[in-house]
């Protein structure tokens, strides 16, 4: 095959999993918005693992976890994809999607708005590119008061009724910094699973 033709497929195959790395973020969106389970749970390989927050765990856990909290909060909301790049070795991606994520609140104030983004290591599995590893880290929020940077509960909208304990678990996971220390730099991202674990103690006992 001329060097030229192996390289046209190479750019091809390229930007189809550069496409196929970005639509699963789309997918993990519109699932999200659309309380479609089978959308989201799409967007993951069974055996993922996901760092949002308050919740560490697998994406069944993930999807039961997050509908609920939106039920309960809000009468409508949306995720919004911004900026995203990724680097593809192989079958490999490590991908950082910027979002910002506007609601409709039930209680409080009328709406809320915040933005972060979204830390990937994908994998392409049978021809199939989805989540491995997610850490998803919150950059910002329109709030009434400057937040203390350090402390990663300050952007949580139920940040008054965390226990001590869910605080301290909290502030012991990835937040976002403005350095190479961020997690969007890690070489492979992974999400401990020790915190998984510990997660998981902690909320059968309520």
């Amino acid at each position: 095959m001329p060097d030229s033709r192996r390289t046209l497929e190479s750019k091809v195959q390229e930007l189809w999993d550069r496409d196929a790395v970005r639509d699963c973020v789309a997918r993990y969106c519109r699932g999200m918005d659309r309380f479609d389970r089978e959308l989201v749970l799409s967007a993951f390989h069974p055996d993922a693992h996901e760092e949002h927050g308050k919740f560490v765990g697998d994406p069944q856990e993930f999807v039961e976890f997050a509908i609920g909290q939106h039920t309960k909060a809000h009468l409508s909301h949306q995720h919004y994809m911004l900026n995203h790049r990724s680097e593809i070795e192989g079958d490999t991606a490590h991908a950082e999607t910027y979002f910002m994520f506007v609601s409709m609140n039930r209680e409080g104030r009328t709406y809320s708005l915040g933005g972060g983004r979204y830390i990937d290591r994908m994998e392409k599995r049978d021809g199939r590119w989805a989540i491995a590893a997610r850490v998803t880290l919150r950059d910002w929020a329109m709030i009434d008061e400057r937040p203390d940077l350090d402390d990663l509960t300050a952007f949580t909208s139920t940040r008054t009724s965390l226990s001590e304990e869910m605080r301290a678990f909290m502030n012991g996971g990835m937040g976002p910094k403005r350095d190479r220390t961020d997690a969007s730099y890690m070489r492979p991202l992974r999400v401990d699973p020790e915190r998984a674990s510990a997660y998981r103690k902690m909320t059968q006992k309520r």
